[in-house]
């Protein structure tokens, strides 16, 4: 390994050359109290910054082994250090001057989600924070002057402000560990009390807006009905108070902008975890929760969506259904199927984006179009099935139709964002209109091992994400901007860096869909998510569910 007096020679004996010879800098360099690696050097200062990455040796750091003990604790010291060193960041960003993003200083931008990321790993030995800087250039010649800036007065102010246990306000620090500890305790709660959710009283659930994920300001605090109240004490909060969703069938009714989707919504990203001032921190879903949605024009390959779809017209089995445009029906069907065999035990779902005829036929529907004529066993006459028999329960929001009432276990009525448990007065209507679930002899199958190919590799692989919508891996385009639950960028190109490892370890091998996503949840458990990737520098990832990765594989196989 070189010194830094070493880097500070070379930078001086390339000042002024062409923007390319910055190239020969990539390497490690031994600072006084930290190590710095330049991974890879853009050749144009107008492309994308450079990597490079620091390394601190936990008896540099200082912090407390009880802040690096438990994966959940690393994962929230590793967040929380990412955010205070972009932070300090910003305050440098673009001192040092020069062309194209000459200057630039910059790490991951972390959401109001704590997810396990490359851009700051925590090992036994220390830590590994990677970022990208501009290397500065006039034109297209070297200004080195400029870098060495950034690389020995800048950078080390950052770091020594930001990653250093004597240096980071002690009290943010453990209000951190704290919450994701008490955010532990809820989540196991949830398990030992038979529950699928928690939303705590004063928890913020309405966003600013649909372009920003923070708590809207004079937003009506959440507040349980009392029928639904439940207290779990925490380990550093002490008692907390909310609403406990039950395992079974939830049914959220109510008037148009009285805030269902609002709290739909919430428990859709309560399978993360959020941060201090978010205002759902304390809004938990279990972990295993799907949002289930139509898909028009999506692909199925090979899923067994009989148990909802049988005797189509044009003959076509539905127990190995195939085609590359489905409908509102068959793709909530596979959806809802796949969701199962990934092991998704809690589905969520919004009547507004589901297909009417895969929800429900009314009784008049039924009258006119006979059980014969129509191959859609709707979802109405499943729901209470699959929790029975297979244990999977649903969250629905319902705003037109009332016959779920028929099958709830627990309906809550969402008024002016105000949440009633109205579930014996929903019953008791309910009566005055009855309800003929269709007694069908199709049963619930769902084959947890069925088995996809994917394509031989390919040692060209080019990858482009596409924010939240997807990513083009080579000229294939895979959607998946209807996997509601993906949180941003980073974690799509995680995902897309998963179907590219699987590829390459299982391409023309037919190997079964669960076999796939344990191996990929495997690996990153036991290595972290940088290991998703085989050359080069390691980009900014963000760990994804087992679900999206199925999600993506079901879309992607032909």
């Amino acid at each position: 390994m070189k010194s830094s007096n070493d880097l500070r020679t070379s930078l001086r004996a390339i000042d002024y050359k062409g923007y390319p010879a910055y190239k020969s800098l990539a390497g490690s360099y031994q600072f006084d109290r930290f190590i710095l690696a330049i991974d890879h050097v853009q050749g144009d200062p107008f492309a994308s910054p450079s990597s490079l990455h620091v390394e601190i040796f936990h008896r540099q750091a200082g912090f407390p082994s009880a802040y690096l003990d438990s994966a959940d604790a690393r994962i929230a010291l590793a967040d929380h250090l990412t955010r205070c060193l972009s932070a300090q960041f910003e305050t440098y960003n673009f001192k040092a001057k020069g062309s194209g993003k000459s200057g630039l200083i910059s790490t991951t931008h972390c959401g109001q989600e704590v997810l396990e990321r490359t851009a700051c790993e925590i090992t036994k030995e220390g830590i590994h924070i990677r970022f990208f800087v501009g290397f500065p250039a006039n034109g297209r010649t070297i200004n080195s002057g400029e870098l060495e800036k950034i690389l020995f007065v800048y950078l080390p102010k950052c770091v020594e402000m930001s990653l250093y246990h004597r240096k980071v306000p002690e009290r943010e620090t453990e209000q951190v560990i704290c919450l994701k500890e008490d955010q532990r305790v809820i989540r196991e709660e949830l398990k030992k009390r038979g529950l699928i959710a928690f939303v705590a009283n004063g928890s913020i659930l309405p966003r600013q807006s649909g372009n920003s994920d923070l708590p809207m300001k004079d937003a009506v605090p959440f507040q349980s009905p009392k029928s639904m109240e439940i207290t779990i004490q925490l380990r550093h909060r002490g008692s907390i108070t909310g609403m406990g969703i039950r395992k079974g069938i939830t049914l959220i009714v109510g008037g148009g902008y009285h805030g269902k989707s609002t709290l739909l919504k919430a428990l859709e990203f309560g399978v993360y975890n959020h941060i201090a001032g978010d205002g759902r921190e304390y809004v938990i879903t279990d972990d295993k929760a799907m949002k289930i949605r139509a898909e028009d024009g999506r692909s199925i390959q090979h899923v067994d969506i009989s148990m909802f779809i049988r005797n189509l017209p044009n003959g076509k089995n539905t127990k190995v259904f195939c085609t590359e445009d489905a409908s509102g029906s068959t793709s909530q069907a596979a959806n809802v199927v796949e969701a199962m065999e990934a092991g998704s035990q809690v589905l969520l779902i919004d009547e507004d984006t589901s297909a009417t005829n895969f929800m429900i036929r009314d009784e008049l529907m039924q009258r006119v179009v006979h059980k014969e004529k129509e191959p859609i066993i709707p979802y109405i006459d499943r729901i209470r099935e699959l929790y029975e028999k297979d244990g999977v329960s649903t969250i629905l929001v319902a705003g037109s139709c009332g016959a779920f009432f028929h099958v709830a276990d627990t309906v809550i009525q969402m008024e002016k964002y105000v949440p009633k448990e109205i579930t014996e007065r929903a019953k008791k209507m309910a009566a005055e209109y009855p309800l003929k679930i269709k007694d069908d002899d199709v049963k619930i199958q769902i084959d947890e091992n069925r088995r996809v190919k994917l394509p031989k590799a390919d040692d060209r692989t080019k990858i482009k994400v596409m924010g939240t919508d997807g990513f083009l891996y080579n000229k294939t385009n895979v959607d998946l901007r209807y996997l509601e639950q993906i949180t941003d960028a980073e974690q799509m190109l995680a995902i897309s860096k998963t179907l590219e490892y699987l590829i390459r370890k299982y391409g023309g091998k037919e190997i079964s869909i669960k076999t796939l996503i344990d191996d990929v949840q495997n690996l990153i458990d036991t290595k972290g998510v940088s290991a998703l990737t085989s050359r080069g520098s390691v980009p900014n990832m963000s760990k994804p569910r087992r679900f999206e990765v199925a999600g993506c594989l079901n879309r992607f196989v032909k």
